[in-house]
């Protein structure tokens, strides 16, 4: 997998769309993608404001909020290639995507590896290149998407997956979950410091109007409870939880991830 950075003059956006999302734009000068445009509207300004056009979607899942926009965009921009999950369930997708293939946006000179990261929905995807991952929802910053289709398993693996990415992996996922995120990453982990000056920096972000995000791999490896199942203070707080000895991973996940739908 390639990890070489982004090349010269391309700017990455969030573009922000409804109460919480991030639809996430690479550009130059003249040509945008975009990747999970759940609402064409911000995504038209912006390219308009910045007189770009329009030259590629990227999809990671089927959620509405995810792929909404992919029709007024296609209708303005009759051409695009609209790249997603296999499946044929997401109306608009021109080129379907599994694991291990690769994305070639030559007019950006951009290069994807597509990753199958199951868990939040069963078509998941990531995108991974140029030292950054579109992760949509199955990670995010101090949290994970939650389990609407997958098992503990599966979602683990897809984490794991993601996990063994190079730690300056920058995380580029879909929403700005992560005060709330990092709220209940404390009540897992009280005495994480990491996750303590995480949330001082955090909070300084949002109160000036900045988004929180992309976050880094080796961040999210100190500070996110779902990628710390292995650690004893993660196990420790989710038996105190649940009230029963964990014996694997998965078990702790799976805890955590209950505590967290209920938090």
């Amino acid at each position: 997998m390639t990890t070489e950075h982004l090349p010269k003059g391309i700017a990455l956006t969030p573009i922000a769309a409804f109460t919480d999302n991030y639809i996430w734009c690479l550009n130059d000068a003249t040509h945008a993608v975009v990747v999970d445009p759940g609402d064409a509207d911000p995504v038209l300004a912006y390219l308009n404001a910045n007189k770009l056009t329009l030259s590629a979607i990227l999809i990671t899942h089927h959620h509405h909020d995810h792929t909404g926009g992919i029709a007024k965009l296609a209708s303005a921009y009759p051409d695009v290639p609209i790249i997603g999950p296999r499946g044929n369930h997401i109306r608009g997708i021109t080129k379907s995507v599994s694991q291990g293939d690769a994305v070639h946006l030559p007019i950006l000179g951009l290069h994807f590896q597509v990753m199958e990261v199951p868990g939040h929905t069963l078509d998941h995807i990531a995108f991974f290149g140029h030292d950054m991952v579109f992760c949509g929802d199955t990670l995010f910053s101090a949290g994970c998407g939650r389990l609407f289709e997958g098992s503990p398993e599966q979602m683990l693996h897809s984490l794991n997956k993601l996990k063994r990415l190079p730690d300056s992996t920058k995380v580029c996922c879909a929403h700005e979950y992560t005060l709330a995120n990092i709220n209940f990453a404390l009540a897992v982990e009280s005495d994480n410091s990491a996750l303590i000056d995480y949330q001082k920096w955090a909070e300084a972000q949002r109160s000036n109007g900045k988004p929180t995000l992309p976050s880094t791999l080796s961040e999210q490896k100190k500070i996110n409870p779902f990628l710390r199942s292995h650690e004893l203070s993660v196990k420790t707080a989710a038996e105190a939880y649940c009230e029963k000895i964990l014996n694997d991973d998965v078990a702790v996940f799976a805890a955590i991830r209950r505590w967290k739908d209920k938090f």
